[in-house]
């Protein structure tokens, strides 16, 4: 037991109902959820092709958000990673991960590109909800100029899927909890708790507690009531990628 509890060991799925039955859990539906994660819980994802690239934090979140029914996400400094296209993930990561090799930036931009597969996933698709700062619409590459009118190309482009919200927040926007930093609200179908993720220059942490993830939860509505409605912020989108391309 204390194995599992400390994560060194794993429950076999014949085992689930009974430890559920001892810690008091009977919601059947809780019971069915923990024993899919049990069946799963050895299965490699592709991530794991990348496992001397991916730290265990972003492996973590690739699991996380392949078994997601939804991301809520408010986006201040950078377009949001499963938006981005190939050129605009490699030049922000190669910016951002001082760290790394070129070789390794690379790896990383292929990652970035290999999760936006939950946007068009034939068991159902991720729905995405993104709000981006106007001032990350306005960013420019030096080294390759066309990059940004791509990416807001793909925004316009990613925008007509069904299951995908974009909002922009205008540079004059009223105040609202998105000014102390960006987010990411992460859901699950059926009983499985919510998560939030905060990222910052050396790594990133999860948000897990009930509570605190309501607090995220309500900050994301405020955070669209002082957004752009879906119609003007596209219409902001086409117009900057028309000046892109005079």
């Amino acid at each position: 037991m204390s194995r599992i509890e400390t994560a060194n060991g794993h429950v076999r799925p014949t085992e689930v109902a009974e430890l559920l039955r001892v810690y008091g859990v009977d919601d059947q539906e809780v019971v069915a959820a923990l024993e899919g994660l049990a069946k799963d819980a050895r299965k490699q994802g592709w991530w794991q092709t990348y496992s001397g690239i991916v730290s265990p934090t972003y492996a973590d979140y690739i699991s996380l958000e392949s078994d997601a029914a939804s991301v809520r996400e408010f986006a201040p400094l950078l377009i949001p990673g499963l938006l981005q296209t190939a050129a605009y993930a490699r030049e922000t990561i190669a910016a951002n991960a001082i760290t790394r090799t070129p070789e390794e930036v690379a790896a990383l931009a292929e990652v970035r590109q290999a999760r936006q597969a939950v946007l068009t996933r034939p068991s159902g698709p991720l729905k995405l909800w993104a709000i981006i700062h106007e001032a990350v619409l306005h960013q420019r590459f030096a080294t390759r100029p066309t990059t940004m009118r791509e990416q807001l190309r793909r925004l316009l482009d990613v925008s007509e899927m069904p299951h995908v919200t974009l909002q922009v927040m205008p540079l004059d926007g009223t105040p609202h909890p998105g000014s102390v930093g960006g987010f990411s609200l992460v859901g699950f179908p059926g009983p499985m708790p919510d998560v939030v993720l905060l990222e910052n220059l050396i790594g990133s942490s999860y948000v897990e507690g009930v509570g605190e993830v309501g607090t995220f939860a309500d900050a994301f509505e405020r955070i669209v009531a002082a957004a752009l409605p879906t119609d003007d912020s596209l219409k902001l989108i086409s117009q900057m990628e028309e000046r892109h391309r005079k």
